[in-house]
């Protein structure tokens, strides 16, 4: 027989700390300590081993895998998770099988994921725990693990699925630009599970309304199932809303923002967070054409509907001090509450707080050596409290540089930033930014999504039928001895 004692994890159940408990699993004795284990094993109060029906080859593998994470598996990782499952030790394991913390400033690609069939990505969604769907060729979804094993890949009845979010249970809500109305799916089933339509019967002209965009990433800590689902419909003669639905029953509850979409300022969201914090619902719109890029930005109130601030560029309400040099894309940062944007002329970023808004609360910060190439066509991205921004010439990320805060949580004074600070609260020593991808990398071509999960940042290429991994090294955090 074996005996063989787990190391100190997160707790998964019951049971008292230190203390070992006896589990004859096929045969095999093991001692775990049982305030890792499951409620199930952990609370058997009879002194003899429990007896567990299963393979202890697996319960070896995936010890060992907690416990030298960084030697290879001897089973796949899908196959672990479902073990660990059981016993409760599913923490434990994940957190051994991710890549350590994500910094951005030393990310690199790890590594590429490609779907066997029609590989061009179309849309992404990632998960807090590190589980990624990509959304392919004629409406094909392929769900990874966190560990980024592939789990399903199954066709939907979309022509092209051009945005989705993942949802608790391994469900999926998925909207279309070519085909109308908001679809759950079952990843791990690869089936179709309901629907939503956006319909008012007092007005014709709401028909066959396709989803634009849907609400950002679910929140880092758990799923809240309070939470609504958000999504920008719009019908055919551009007649749009954010329709709020019902996460557990799948109905709509509210309609935010109605717009007749007749003008640049009202058309639909292509962008949309929910900020819970605050209560509200923040949503962009960008176009571009032959003579440069305009857009909006609306802060809505979940509650009474109504706009709570807005701009547009160029020109309009509030307008940008950089008039003629209008964004090309914004994000928000949910965790520190900062409205960030890229200028499509300039590149230069424009940041925000969003508790200190008014006509013009724009800080502007310019690239490094290394950004030439303006913002045109650039993709803006907020995760982990960084912001990723292509560039033409590469990737660069943005750090807030938090040490530099007081007690207070503001910044202390710097020379020359004095209005800066009493106005806006934050200026531009409050960051730093550093290209992260090498030559080689940014000759793959420019950046056209990312999307940040567990300590992964997903990111696809124009034109290339791959989606790249990037993680910060184990050593990022090495003390040089020189």
């Amino acid at each position: 027989m074996e005996t063989s004692a787990a190391g100190a994890g997160r707790p998964g159940g019951g049971g008292k700390s230190g203390t070992a408990k006896q589990l004859n699993v096929g045969g095999k004795l093991f001692a775990l300590e049982a305030s890792s284990l499951s409620l199930s094993l952990s609370l058997d109060p009879s002194p003899t081993p429990t007896f567990v029906d299963r393979d202890p080859a697996l319960l070896s593998a995936l010890l060992s895998a907690i416990r030298a994470p960084s030697s290879p598996p001897a089973f796949p990782a899908r196959v672990l998770l479902d073990e660990a499952l059981f016993y409760g030790l599913h923490a434990q394991l994940l957190a051994a099988l991710s890549p350590p913390p994500l910094l951005g400033f030393s990310a690199s690609l790890a590594s590429t994921l490609s779907p066997a069939s029609e590989p061009f990505p179309t849309a992404l969604a990632a998960h807090h725990d590190g589980s990624f769907c990509l959304a392919h060729g004629a409406g094909q979804l392929t769900y990874y693990s966190p560990a980024l094993d592939r789990l399903t890949t199954f066709r939907t009845h979309l022509h092209r699925a051009t945005s989705i979010r993942l949802l608790p249970s391994s469900l999926a809500v998925v909207g279309s630009s070519s085909s109308p109305g908001l679809h759950v799916y079952d990843l791990l089933e690869g089936w179709h599970v309901a629907s939503v339509e956006w319909s008012d019967p007092t007005d014709l002209r709401v028909l066959k309304a396709k989803v634009i965009a849907i609400a950002a990433r679910p929140p880092a800590d758990a799923a809240d199932t309070n939470s609504p689902i958000l999504a920008t419909f719009e019908c055919p003669h551009r007649e749009n809303c954010i329709l709020a639905i019902d996460p557990v029953t799948l109905k709509p509850i509210q309609e935010i923002g109605r717009q007749s979409g007749s003008a640049a300022k009202s058309s639909s969201p292509d962008r949309l967070v929910h900020l819970q914090e605050l209560g509200l619902v923040f949503a962009s719109s960008v176009s571009s054409g032959a003579f440069g890029y305009s857009g909006y930005m609306r802060l809505w109130d979940i509650r009474s509907g109504n706009v709570v601030w807005e701009t547009s560029e160029p020109g309009g309400s509030g307008r940008s001090s950089r008039f003629g040099d209008p964004f090309s894309d914004a994000d928000v940062d949910v965790k520190q509450l900062m409205l960030y944007k890229v200028c499509s002329k300039s590149g230069d970023i424009g940041v925000a707080d969003l508790r200190r808004l008014d006509n013009d609360p724009w800080v502007y910060m310019s690239s490094g050596p290394k950004g030439s190439g303006g913002g045109h066509g650039s993709v803006l991205h907020c995760y982990k409290s960084q912001v990723f921004v292509s560039r033409k010439d590469g990737l660069e990320v943005w750090s807030r540089l938090e040490e530099q805060r007081d007690d207070t949580c503001n910044f202390p004074e710097q020379p020359g930033a004095k209005e800066t600070l009493d106005r806006k609260g934050i200026n531009e020593n409050s960051f730093r930014s550093s290209y992260v991808d090498t030559e080689e990398d940014s000759k793959r071509g420019m950046i056209e999504m990312m999307e940040g999960g567990g300590d992964r940042l997903f990111v696809t290429r124009e034109d290339m039928p791959v989606v790249e991994v990037w993680e910060s090294s184990h050593l990022a955090g090495a003390i040089s001895l020189a």
